[in-house]
């Protein structure tokens, strides 16, 4: 049902299309976005998911963009501070040039899904060695995927969920104030994107959060970060909106709009990141029909306010299967605000 929706509305105005239906990533591509899917590669010692038929054929075949879901974060790429792993990223990679798909990485510097060595080293390293350890680990990840991943999510989710909007609240984080890097306010984010930047002055560089995708104060602190970035030549491209919703009709049309616009006129694109519209389901794991019906909406609705705004440049999707929800790893759908 999603994925005919998708295509239904793509599909209006582009012309003629062929007889037989296309695909999302083809029907995207006549709209001038990247229709994309986070996907997982085998981070955490589960099946491979992308040698499944199945799964790497609805992958390959629907999408124009993939991101890892984990396989480029901390806990998966740098499992120790003098290893990288990054077989599963590289797998990920090696499959999108293969089907010719543009790959997004995710994600640089978040509070969340640190190594537990990382959060052992910062119970007594002063905040040089923890910029040193924050530099370090974006110059490898970032110099290993030059020229192969077009666009990072710089930094994750730093603002705080409080955030008054009069300035930018940033949330608590090794990076930030425990012990931090050393630098005050919103310098540890903008020295993240510097770093990135120097290593691949190519790459789209964008800051990604959830609970901003319509007006309020989380909002306005972010409006409030990028704005300052922009006017001071900080090397930022976009901001990515995540974009993990209920049924619950947030964010409105106008809202979604209006923020699309607030941004775009910064001179950023903006993403929509990590969309998924959860439902409650029976005892037997289903949803209603008529819930999957507005499910199918609600994904209508927010593809039709990005076509309507051409700084909206890419949709993707949280995953494009249920069939491995409950067992994958699903942090960053475990926030109170995410639910």
């Amino acid at each position: 049902m999603l994925f005919r929706a998708f295509v239904a509305l793509l599909a209006t105005g582009i012309g003629t299309l062929p007889a037989q239906q296309p695909t999302l990533g083809q029907a995207g591509a006549k709209r001038a976005l990247l229709i994309g899917a986070a996907a997982d590669a085998d981070e955490y010692g589960q099946s491979n998911r992308l040698l499944e038929t199945d799964y790497a054929t609805a992958l390959a075949t629907n999408f124009t963009m993939l991101e890892g879901e984990n396989a480029m974060k901390w806990d998966s790429i740098h499992p120790s501070q003098s290893t990288y792993n990054f077989g599963p990223g590289d797998h990920l990679v090696a499959f999108a040039q293969a089907h010719k798909l543009q790959v997004r990485g995710h994600n640089l510097c978040w509070h969340n899904q640190v190594p537990s060595w990382v959060q052992t080293f910062s119970k007594t390293a002063a905040p040089a060695a923890m910029a040193s350890l924050l530099q370090d680990h974006i110059t490898a990840v970032v110099s290993h995927y030059k020229g192969q991943v077009f666009a990072w999510d710089v930094v994750n989710e730093a603002v705080s969920d409080s955030a008054t909007g009069r300035g930018t609240d940033l949330r608590d984080s090794v990076w930030y104030n425990q012990p931090g890097i050393g630098i005050t306010g919103t310098g540890y984010i903008e020295q993240a994107f510097r770093w990135a930047h120097a290593v691949d002055p190519q790459a789209l560089l964008f800051y990604n959060d959830y609970g901003i995708e319509g007006p309020g104060s989380k909002f306005q602190a972010v409006y409030n970060m990028v704005k300052d970035f922009m006017s001071r030549g900080v090397p930022i491209h976009g901001v990515g909106l995540q974009m993990h919703l209920t049924l619950s009709g947030f964010p409105s049309d106008a809202g979604l709009a209006q923020n699309i616009q607030q941004l775009t006129a910064l001179g950023l694109q903006v993403h929509i990141t990590e969309m998924d519209v959860r439902l409650k389901l029976d005892a037997n794991g289903n949803a209603t029909a008529a819930d999957l019906d507005a499910q199918a909406q609600t994904y209508r609705r927010i593809l039709t306010v990005c076509l309507q705004n051409p700084g909206c440049t890419a949709l993707q999707t949280w995953g494009f299967t249920d069939k491995y929800r409950s067992e994958e790893h699903t942090s960053e759908l475990q926030s109170p605000c995410n639910l």
